[in-house]
């Protein structure tokens, strides 16, 4: 005699109120994250695209809205209407009477405070400074990763040749940025627990509350190969857009390419109680800017960047004493705009900033 039982399409299924994953060969009760987690998989949605508590458009900050809208249509992934409301309608943040999750997250007026904790210790016990970063969530990625690049040790290498000085930083800061996105976009917002970002001597640590998501192993996540799922599907679209990330599922592989000219350093990662913890680590710091055979040859910043950015830099070669409000009128950005698209080019070392800002200039890299 054969039975056969369908398959319930949404998950999971309780048996006699408990709910059940089963790992090789045995059975593993899930936790209620672990539930809520494959209940929103099986039904194809996420925790962001839900309303947010009585929340109205009202509670939303437009300025931010707008500065998103111009960051999009410049990025030239999607192109967005100017009226804010429309626009987020558009991408599904916003409904006919509600706002969800993560258009709060993004824009919210007040403070929502979902935090990151960040900090330099010396040692586990011995914290040197420290600070509690709340807000809009794109804003809270730039405060964030400036704070880190703040308290990292720098070596300076000087060129025979030019005598030019170039800056190499203790930590690739594309790999920085990578990490504090991931902890930011892939953390579980259902959590009362903060990010914490822990800066030591000779290694940094992100822990983001919220295991891995949607089947993901940590033996996936060290292959080149893996695929993955979005927790929060419209917060993660909302960065692609803005091209602060630049692919689904990718950022670990980018961290990996970053870090293969800093000969010592090592790339952790694991999941710890009911969070994800990350680690970059070295034994000697990176004094010498020379490529490693393995090293891929760059392109010009011209040829690899588009749009606003790339008229940016072409106005800064012109004229390195260029102010924001100047940039601002030669583009027909506000100066808010050009603001986020220098702080870009700053982190990701196309230009540098020589001198204080009132007498300094401006050099592309």
């Amino acid at each position: 005699m054969k039975f056969t039982v369908q398959e319930f399409p949404v998950k999971p299924v309780s048996f006699k109120g408990r709910y059940y994953k089963r790992i090789k060969n045995s059975n593993h009760q899930l936790s209620p994250q672990q539930i809520s987690d494959l209940l929103l998989q099986s039904l194809q949605i996420s925790w962001d695209s839900y309303p947010f508590h009585k929340a109205t458009y009202n509670d939303l900050n437009e300025e931010r809205i707008i500065r998103f809208i111009e960051r999009v249509n410049d990025g030239g992934r999607f192109i967005l209407p100017e009226n804010p409301e429309t626009a987020l309608s558009k991408l599904k943040l916003v409904g006919d009477q509600s706002v969800s999750n993560a258009a709060m997250i993004l824009f919210s007026n007040e403070n929502l405070f979902y935090n990151v904790h960040v900090g330099r210790f010396k040692d586990p016990s011995l914290i040197i400074d420290d600070k509690m970063i709340n807000g809009s969530l794109f804003e809270v990625v730039e405060e964030t990763i400036r704070f880190v690049i703040s308290h990292l040790k720098v070596a300076f290498e000087i060129s025979g040749e030019t005598t030019q000085r170039n800056e190499i930083f203790e930590y690739p800061i594309p790999a920085i940025r990578e990490l504090v996105l991931n902890a930011l976009i892939h953390r579980d917002y259902t959590s009362s627990s903060d990010v914490q970002i822990k800066i030591y001597d000779q290694k940094i640590s992100f822990f983001n509350p919220g295991n891995l998501y949607g089947g993901l192993t940590i033996e996936a996540l060290n292959t080149d190969s893996y695929s993955s799922q979005t927790r929060n599907k419209l917060i993660a679209e909302a960065f692609y857009l803005t091209r602060d990330i630049e692919k689904y599922g990718s950022g670990f592989i980018r961290v990996r390419k970053e870090i293969s000219t800093y000969e010592t350093m090592t790339f952790s990662f694991n999941e710890e109680g009911n969070g994800f913890l990350t680690e970059l680590a070295y034994s000697k710091q990176k004094i010498d800017s020379t490529p490693t055979p393995q090293t891929t040859p760059q392109t010009t910043p011209n040829k690899q960047l588009k749009g606003i950015k790339k008229d940016i830099v072409e106005i800064l070669i012109k004229h390195p004493d260029a102010s924001r409000e100047y940039i601002a009128t030669q583009t027909n950005r506000s100066a808010y705009t050009i603001k986020d698209h220098l702080k870009w080019l700053i982190l990701n070392n196309y230009i540098k900033r020589v001198g204080p800002d009132y007498s300094g200039y401006w050099e592309v890299l």
